[in-house]
């Protein structure tokens, strides 16, 4: 495996055209397909059905055949939903009962990547389990189907369709409060697949629309991650257009992030925190005490949110498919990543930014204030992000972290997060990047990057 080529339990991404390509793509998607005609089900036919969607990347239509390719060699029959948010797959897949979804996206890494992101068929990405088998498979040659066995394909264009009606169906979210506001909205896709979901989206919600870069060419304009560096356009169009929000998505729209009416980006994390207070606060008195699950690199933004809707509050290992499973197991009311990804199992247990859209939308409406009046109501944090090479020695770094912080209470399911009551370090090597992630949160930026520095003089 290069620095350019990551496999992992849930799926591959690289450089496309040079460890990623159309051959292992193939290889890959046959392996899945495999795996999913292997897997105990209760369906009637032997042939199990794996619904593929991807989102707009320039490599994405050539892997797209690639994989259906693969697909029907092992005699799985294909669902394409072509360009669609991963949410939309993950939906999909239930929806058609399918014994396993393959979405082709790299999310927010840059535009020389893809990747195959792999999902079962509760419509959560594979477990360990599940997902070891799958590249087992794919390492010793999946078996291929003869000429009478071979999969088909169909087209399933209706899929955002079916997710916007069920958002739009969730009984907490006022439909019609949201759209008496007639929100003015700006709105970056950039390039990617949120041009075919949150603008009809808005529409149904009666939002006055200003849109940047909603082609779906994947020709992205600036970095894709929606972090509050990359937000300099959006923030420009809510000041021009002074509208009363900014929303910004990743190419494949399971994350979110905002700009508040001023044109400033408030950070991901706010996108959690506001769809935990809506759905907390929608919530009718009485009855058991709800749970709220993130992830072990979360804002305490979101624990204070939880906490004060009177939310039991869960970490879970970073990773989507740990935070869904412990949402799963829990019964979590809400849950999702400080990343900008909302998890709302009422829904579907998966990030989905058309469904934080909704939820923002819907608090605003409620609360009657604005944005920017939400953050300044809302505790404080400053968040450092920092990378470093990955080196081989993470184990005796830890243990260098927890002698020098002996005080801080120290989780070690994934890398090292140590906490204190008002701040945190979490050091733990990327699942995305051939990198080590140090993430810090404190009451004043100083703090926070005391915390990064402390982590990479002990790295170095």
């Amino acid at each position: 495996m290069s620095d350019t080529l990551m496999i992992s339990v849930s799926g591959i991404r690289g450089h496309v055209g040079t460890d990623l390509t159309p051959e292992l793509v193939a290889r890959y998607a046959g392996a899945l397909g495999a795996w999913a005609r292997s897997a105990p089900s209760d369906r009637l036919s032997d042939r199990p059905v794996v619904v593929l969607g991807r989102d707009a990347r320039t490599s994405g239509r050539m892997f797209a055949c690639s994989a259906a390719a693969g697909l029907m060699s092992v005699g799985v029959d294909v669902i394409d939903l072509g360009i669609v948010p991963t949410p939309t797959v993950q939906l999909a897949v239930e929806h058609h009962h399918a014994a396993a979804g393959l979405i082709l996206t790299a999310s927010h890494n840059p535009i020389e990547w893809n990747a195959l992101k792999f999902v079962g068929p509760d419509g959560i990405f594979l477990d360990h389990e599940a997902g070891s088998a799958v590249r087992a498979l794919a390492e010793a040659g999946p078996p291929r189907a003869g000429w009478s066995d071979l999969g088909t394909i169909e087209k399933d264009s209706t899929a955002i369709e079916r997710h916007l009606d069920a958002i739009l169906a969730l009984p907490m979210i006022d439909l019609s409060a949201i759209r008496k506001r007639r929100f003015t909205v700006a709105l970056d896709c950039v390039r990617g697949a949120g041009g075919a979901a949150i603008p009809p989206l808005l529409e149904r919600l009666a939002c006055r629309v200003h849109g940047i870069n909603l082609e779906m060419d994947g020709l992205f304009p600036r970095p894709p991650e929606p972090v509050p560096e990359n937000l300099g356009e959006v923030a420009a169009l809510v000041r021009n257009t002074k509208a009363d929000i900014g929303l910004a998505v990743d190419p494949d729209v399971d994350r979110l992030a905002l700009v508040d009416e001023t044109g400033t980006p408030i950070g991901e994390d706010y996108t959690l925190a506001f769809a935990v207070r809506a759905v907390l606060d929608g919530r009718s008195n009485g009855g058991t005490v709800p749970t709220v699950v993130v992830n072990l690199s979360t804002s305490l933004v979101v624990e204070d949110a939880a906490r004060a809707g009177g939310a039991r509050f869960i970490r879970a290992p970073v990773g989507e498919a740990n935070v869904a499973r412990t949402i799963r197991d829990e019964g979590a009311l809400i849950g999702g990543e400080g990343n900008g990804g909302v998890m709302f199992p009422a829904l579907h247990i998966g990030r989905d930014a058309p469904l934080g859209v909704a939820l923002i939308l819907h608090l605003l409406a409620k609360t009657g204030v604005t944005l920017s009046r939400l953050v300044a109501e809302s505790p404080r944090y400053t968040i450092v992000k920092a990378k470093a090479p990955r080196g081989s020695d993470l184990p005796q770094l830890y243990a260098r972290l927890r002698r020098r912080f002996s005080d801080a209470a120290a989780d070690e399911r994934d890398g090292l997060r140590l906490a204190w009551p008002d701040r945190w370090l979490h050091v733990r090597p990327s699942g995305t990047e051939p990198i080590v992630r140090l993430i810090a949160e404190a009451p004043t930026k100083t703090d926070a990057e005391a915390l990064v520095a402390a982590g990479r003089e002990l790295l170095d």
